[in-house]
């Protein structure tokens, strides 16, 4: 119901009754590891950094001092090392680390009414700065982060909104919100991927790559 009240509020299109659900009674939510959102975190960096010019080699010899190459995927290490892939497509994914900015604390909130932090590069380590290393920035990541909960409904609002804003593509009518439709999805697939919620109806928790924002 809350969910349903904030889209009338935001004056959007609320999804029809069979819509499904993200989570049912008796399901249990939980966050990733602090420890992994913060890798995603960094490794998001490192690839946005990549796309505005950071030198390749420089990109990789941070992810291997930081121990993090393990956790890049194929098709982001593709295009850190060689440049292949769609730069337009690794740009959409600056509203996905700012969701996982608001997850770790660093941001104060994820309003789909306003753009994404203009500071958000300098909340994450910067490889171009000798010394600044992974370890020493992980420190600097606040200790509390976000209620599970708290983000379990942003998840859910954030899935309304993503089918409110295709559906007002569909309908060939003007986005509902300043905040572009691909932002939109791409805080979701944020949330998605961070919010593991246990249940009669919840598969194991899906890889970065494999969220499906299809539904």
């Amino acid at each position: 119901m809350g969910t349903v009240e904030e889209l009338r509020r935001l004056g959007v299109r609320v999804p029809p009754p069979q819509y499904p659900l993200v989570w049912d009674p008796g399901d249990t939510v939980r966050l990733r590891r602090r420890g992994d959102l913060a890798a995603r975190a960094a490794i998001l960096g490192v690839l946005l950094a990549t796309h505005d010019g950071l030198p390749r080699r420089q990109a990789m010899r941070w992810l291997r001092d930081a121990r993090l190459l393990e956790r890049v995927t194929p098709r982001e290490w593709r295009f850190i090392a060689g440049g292949v892939g769609d730069a337009a497509l690794i740009d959409l994914e600056r509203d996905a680390l700012h969701g996982l900015a608001w997850l770790l604390g660093l941001v104060d909130d994820l309003d789909p009414r306003l753009p994404r932090s203009p500071y958000l590069a300098g909340l994450l380590p910067d490889p171009r700065t000798p010394g600044e290393e992974y370890p020493a920035w992980r420190a600097t990541v606040p200790r509390d982060g976000r209620d599970p909960v708290e983000a379990a409904v942003l998840l859910d609002l954030y899935y309304c909104l993503d089918w409110a804003y295709q559906e007002a593509d569909r309908r060939r009518e003007d986005p509902p919100g300043a905040v572009p439709p691909v932002a939109i999805g791409a805080r979701r697939w944020a949330l998605e991927w961070a919010v593991v919620l246990t249940g009669r109806y919840h598969e194991d928790p899906a890889g970065w790559e494999d969220v499906d924002l299809s539904v």
